[in-house]
């Protein structure tokens, strides 16, 4: 898996992308949160549960229909506190930043794979290009060597193109603003 460290960037580059529908800092702080949400399931190696289950480490909750029940869930119970985001740009925005968390998993170079088509199918995918370096899931083993080398790999990887696209989005949003698109 990608680290806990970097998924969060994800949110951060698409945030001002939406910036113009309504999604403040608020919402972006819950996005970052939706980032890093599908590694809960590595409490099911506490609790006995197999990897390679539909609720083991990389199943049903890196899926792209857990990022859509997330979203809806979300954006449906904090609809008034988002205003004046529309529940489907909230949706949209939530689901990008969920969905990205199996996405970026399946670019790395370690674990079982990811079960993106859960619960359809508890196939475990890969991408064919895996660039980014897979973090250890324990505390101890990041931190005693391996972590210096998946940091690497994530700001490569993954921090620096997400402020290179964040960079982009704020670059839009002020050119917009400019010639009177924006409110």
């Amino acid at each position: 898996m990608a680290s806990i460290i970097s998924h969060p960037f994800v949110a951060l580059a698409l945030a001002p992308w939406f910036l113009r529908f309504g999604i403040g800092m608020r919402l972006a702080t819950v996005g970052a949160a939706c980032t890093v949400l599908p590694d809960l399931d590595v409490l099911g190696f506490h609790l006995g549960v197999p990897y390679d289950s539909l609720l083991g480490h990389r199943g049903l909750s890196h899926s792209l229909f857990f990022a859509a029940a997330l979203a809806a869930v979300i954006s449906l119970a904090c609809r008034a506190a988002f205003k004046p985001a529309r529940p489907g740009t909230i949706f949209a925005f939530l689901f990008l930043c969920t969905a990205s968390h199996g996405v970026l998993d399946a670019l790395t170079d370690g674990g079982l794979g990811i079960a993106l088509l859960s619960p359809l199918s508890n196939h475990r995918y890969f991408f064919p290009w895996q660039p980014i370096a897979v973090s250890p899931l324990s505390v101890t083993a990041f931190v005693s060597g391996r972590g210096s080398a998946v940091l690497y790999s994530e700001l490569l990887w993954v921090v620096l193109p997400s402020l290179m696209i964040s960079a982009l989005g704020w670059l839009s949003t002020r050119r917009r603003a400019k010639r009177g698109y924006c409110k």
